[in-house]
């Protein structure tokens, strides 16, 4: 505004507007709050929106210390939330040993070896990420297989979906498995053909009898790995990341990259469900922290995955006639230790996949209605992926919240029917009957399982195009949602999924400026281009805290 209208408007008595320190104009503004759909521009003072409107209006908000971002017509959306991370851990594996992509045994063990040889004598060797289904035959690895390449260290490596690692014979023998070695509760150790001795293979529970031989990470990994999980957020656009914190160590990752000033994103934190009693008292002691880090959710688990054929199910695995999958380890105390943390008002979420899984999740939730009486409490249903028809219904009954990955579904795809036959699939990764049921429905990545970009979740969610090219207009279409609906399970339904709607997830005045601006407009371009978007600007309650470097 003018110097002399300035003056004009002082003589006449009329406020003057305050200056907003952020303007952003001439944008496609998509608000995701129904009041007001689209707008033209943003403007922001200190932490907070102070108007959604047009570009015109912005501008009167502009003074000398205003910087202001000419959007020349991008898109502009609340920031991306993602509703499922293991945050922490992933960032620990950023630059580390990777096999998501190997499409061999051979090139498994190779891959392996040259990461081996960075590696000090005897160290463990651990990550991987691999996939057996992009294998010719699909034959799951072995600890002979490894042996071929590596001997010399214990190796260590996880299925991507995190249901099952393959150890080699150096990693059996520290964590002590040997043909003596029973199943434990909630696992499976993959024995060799019609003998007892293990074949390397360790599903779900059985991976800890390894897992517990390998020297913890220090606090300083810890923080890295936070730092560099920071960096991949703010590089995609995300300005809350909902995390599944493995317990003390990560808490205190947290504290150290806070007090640098680091957290460049919001932080819903959800804790291991075994330990209940020690987040009820943190937060009878302490509350539930800050709009900067929260933590009031627990975390549990019903089954396994269906890449592993651990998932819950009522009938069996095609060609498993005896393989229905496997309760977890918690699935006895599960409906307890449920009960008990809902009373002491946390907010329960429990990863469940088979459709057995499910239903016995959702009797856990009505379990908890009846038990302690109405609240808000918003359970999760953590994944939700193979839904039996009979379960939508029932999630509204018992207010349950769908919290889903939409990647799983072009990922999964690919192999899936071959599990679980293609009658079942009819209700897999159901986005579509989810909202067509009223359920609310959020989404996550599931990082590291799938990537962390949330364009490249929105792309799945509308497209529903395999990874392997085989459906390239969608599998099972009836099932895609439009890119308003992805786009709005990416914020605001997050923030609703963690009692935030009133602080975040659209651009409302009065809000948390988190905001990002895209290089090109989801809804303006054909659909197949979507997952070629990038994020050019990430905000943070009015900070700017990534830009992409101009090309």
């Amino acid at each position: 505004m003018r110097p002399v209208f300035l003056a004009l408007l002082c003589l006449a008595g009329a406020p003057v507007p305050e200056r907003a320190d952020l303007v952003i104009v001439d944008a496609h503004v998509w608000t995701v709050d129904d009041a007001r759909p689209e707008a033209q521009a943003v403007a922001v003072r200190g932490e907070r929106i102070v108007l959604v409107g047009t570009s015109e209006e912005a501008r009167r908000l502009v003074g000398p210390g205003t910087r202001v971002v000419d959007a020349r017509g991008r898109l502009l959306l609340p920031g991306f939330q993602d509703g499922h991370t293991h945050f922490i851990t992933s960032g620990m594996e950023v630059g580390q040993l990777d096999l998501k992509d190997a499409a061999s045994p051979e090139e498994f063990g190779r891959r392996i070896a040259e990461y081996a040889r960075g590696k000090p004598a005897g160290a463990w060797i651990t990550g991987g990420n691999w996939d057996h289904d992009k294998w010719p035959g699909g034959r799951l690895p072995t600890a002979e297989l490894i042996d071929r390449y590596v001997s010399d260290h214990p190796v260590f490596v996880g299925r991507y979906d995190g249901h099952m690692a393959v150890a080699n014979t150096a990693a059996l023998k520290a964590g002590g498995v040997s043909a003596d070695t029973p199943d434990p509760e909630g696992g499976a150790i993959v024995r060799k053909p019609g003998r007892a001795e293990p074949e390397g293979g360790l599903k779900d529970a059985a991976m800890a009898l390894v897992a517990k031989a390998i020297p913890e990470p220090s606090p300083a990994e810890l923080a890295d790995g936070t730092r560099k999980a920071f960096a991949e957020a703010r590089r995609l656009g995300l300005t809350t990341v909902q995390d599944m914190l493995a317990g003390p160590a990560h808490l205190r990752a947290y504290e150290t990259v806070r007090a640098e000033g680091g957290l460049t994103a919001r932080v819903y934190g959800r804790w291991p469900i075994a330990d209940w009693k020690w987040l009820a008292e943190r937060v009878r002691a302490h509350g539930m922290g800050d709009d900067l880090f929260t933590l009031r959710s627990l975390k549990g688990f019903a089954d396994g995955s269906v890449g592993s054929s651990t998932a819950l199910f009522y009938e069996p695995y095609v060609g498993e006639p005896k393989n229905f999958g496997l309760p977890s380890d918690h699935w006895v105390r599960l409906p307890e230790w449920s009960v008990a943390a809902d009373l002491a008002g946390l907010q329960i979420s429990i990863h469940a996949i088979g459709d057995r899984a499910i239903h016995e999740t959702l009797d856990i939730f009505d379990r908890m209605q009846r038990t302690n009486g109405a609240r808000d409490r918003r359970p999760r249903v953590e994944h939700d992926q193979h839904t039996h028809p009979r379960d939508f219904a029932r999630h509204l009954d018992v207010g349950a919240i769908a919290s889903v990955q939409p990647y799983h579904a072009i990922d999964d795809g690919r192999f899936v029917e071959k599990r679980i036959g293609r009658r079942r699939c009819m209700t897999t990764y159901a986005f579509r009957t989810f909202l067509d049921h009223g359920i609310h429905m959020n989404f996550g990545s599931d990082w590291s399982v799938a990537p962390l970009d949330p364009i490249l979740g929105i792309d799945a969610a509308v497209n529903r195009a395999t990874l392997d090219g085989k459906n390239p207009d969608g599998w099972f279409p009836e099932q895609k949602i439009t890119v308003a609906e992805a786009v709005r399970a990416y914020t605001l339904e997050n923030a609703y999924a963690a009692f935030m709607e009133a602080k975040t997830g659209s651009l409302t005045p009065g809000k948390y400026a988190d905001l990002v601006l895209l290089d090109q407009d989801l809804f303006r371009i054909p659909p197949s281009r979507i997952r070629d978007t990038k994020a050019d600007m990430t905000i943070l309650a009015g900070k700017v805290v990534y830009e992409r470097a101009k090309r």
